[in-house]
């Protein structure tokens, strides 16, 4: 009987983390909107604008679609919709990966960059109103 209440609890607990997901992501859909992003548009800026130089090599802040798909939670062809979708509105470009042509490569434009510093802000807000801990 004990087994049955242990896993009775870790399906609560399961059911709350997806609650509280679901919960997070309309509130960002719901703020970022305003700003004409979605949270995976967001979510996509956002690990851009945190490559590094040594990330993506001498004068290069671009990443890999394969690794961005590696760190976003969307699956290849949602991502490489996304983004189109980014690069149609002059957020970031897309161009041929040098060392395997098959690859392609992302990056942000200064469009993009100026449309992350305005709405990370509000992004970082809804997180840390939406999410439980300690954030000391």
């Amino acid at each position: 009987m004990a087994a049955a209440k242990s896993e009775q609890a870790l399906v609560e607990e399961w059911r709350e983390v997806l609650a509280l997901h679901a919960r997070t992501m309309c509130e960002l859909d719901r703020e970022l909107h305003r700003h004409g992003l979605g949270a995976s548009d967001f979510e996509v800026l956002d690990v851009l604008a945190e490559m590094r130089a040594e990330d993506a090599g001498p004068g290069d802040r671009s990443c890999r679609v394969q690794e961005l798909a590696g760190r976003v939670h969307l699956s290849q062809s949602a991502l490489s919709r996304l983004i189109a979708r980014l690069e149609k509105d002059g957020l970031v470009t897309r161009g041929m990966c040098a060392e395997d042509r098959r690859g392609v490569r992302v990056a942000l434009t200064d469009e993009g960059r100026a449309r992350h510093a305005v709405v990370k802000p509000v992004q970082r807000e809804v997180l840390s109103r939406m999410l439980p801990g300690d954030r000391t």
